[in-house]
């Protein structure tokens, strides 16, 4: 039995049942369950009701302890199909008015949005709400969604920032402006997604079959959680969500064809010998993580690329060199990340 614990961003139920539906899916019967929340899956997976959990990554944040108080560990993990948030608005963010207003419930998107675009007026919705006196705001996502659009549709604010998945669900008929990783032209605004951005893991038994869990799961998803876990996973609520990330497998091709439309010779070369040949084939794992200050002005940024096969090591020494990054912030006047 395979419990779902589903959110408006990050609609696990919806995604395991495409999942099952598809030629992808294992030879096995797999019944499933909705459950409302990781207390009540935890008790589930203890008595024996439910063999596997599925859920959002970004539950399991500061819940580490409870999952193993309960005998459980996370077993695997399903790579995000949908991570990038979108704007809904009439218009992109080069071609938004000055001082336009747009809403954002994400401390890291706010920042880039900043750095993306000066003059802009970005704010979270309760920042918003008290400046304007509109009382208190919905605390369902759905719910928050459809009182930024009667704002927007009302020409109070400009546009606002939502999970792409949300935006899927509502069927909004205003556009939307994908907030994406790798601009399509060189000095493009970039957007690396929140942390655990739709990713969804499974957790269960430490004695659940391995070989049961590799048809559930995907290499890719795995390699994701296991970075995020390692670099983001002892910020505190506050912080982690001024942190962007993404983590990625990327064939040589495509790293070697986005280099040379950036012009980037350092990572031209790193793959090559010295006669110019291709020295690594297998597949490599990108992992970009970035921080801002609260205007957008500076940021800190670490771009890793490394072959899967390397990558506990090179995970290990990333999260490493990130901290040196950060520790160093600690000596400006910079409001960077506050728990270094």
């Amino acid at each position: 039995m395979l419990g779902t614990i589903a959110t408006p961003s990050c609609p696990v139920a919806d995604y395991m049942a495409r999942f099952l539906d598809s030629g992808d899916a294992p030879e096995i019967d797999i019944d499933t369950k909705n459950v409302e929340t990781l207390e009540t899956a935890l008790e589930n997976l203890q008595n024996g009701n439910l063999d596997l959990v599925a859920l959002p990554a970004y539950l399991l944040h500061g819940k580490h302890h409870s999952v193993l108080s309960a005998d459980c560990v996370v077993l695997g993990a399903r790579t995000p199909r949908q991570p990038n948030l979108v704007l809904v608005s009439e218009n992109k963010i080069n071609y938004q008015p000055k001082s336009a207003i747009i809403l954002a419930d994400s401390g890291i998107v706010r920042r880039q949005l900043k750095r993306a675009r000066k003059g802009l007026r970005v704010l979270s919705l309760e920042a918003f709400a008290g400046i304007s006196e509109l009382g208190e705001i919905p605390e369902n996502e759905e719910e928050r969604v459809a009182w930024m659009e009667a704002l927007r549709e009302s020409g109070t604010i400009d546009g606002y920032i939502i999970p792409r998945p949300i935006y899927s669900a509502l069927n909004l008929n205003e556009r939307r402006h994908a907030l994406l990783p790798d601009p399509h032209k060189r000095g493009d605004a970039h957007f690396l997604p929140p942390a655990y951005s739709d990713l969804v893991v499974f957790i269960g038994r430490k004695l659940f079959p391995r070989s049961t869990m590799e048809k559930i799961s995907e290499i890719e998803g795995e390699s994701i959680w296991y970075v995020q876990n390692h670099l983001v996973s002892t910020l505190s609520t506050e912080d982690i969500d001024d942190v962007g990330i993404m983590v990625r497998h990327r064939h040589i091709a495509a790293i070697m064809k986005q280099a040379d439309v950036e012009k980037d010779l350092t990572m031209e070369q790193a793959f090559h010998d010295t006669e110019g040949e291709v020295t690594e084939e297998n597949v490599l794992v990108e992992i970009r993580i970035e921080t801002l200050s609260s205007d957008g002005s500076r940021t800190i940024a670490m771009n890793r690329v490394t072959p899967h096969a390397d990558l506990q090591h090179s995970t290990i020494s990333a999260s490493k060199d990130w901290g040196v990054l950060l520790r160093s912030a600690m000596n400006s006047d910079i409001d960077f990340l506050k728990q270094q």
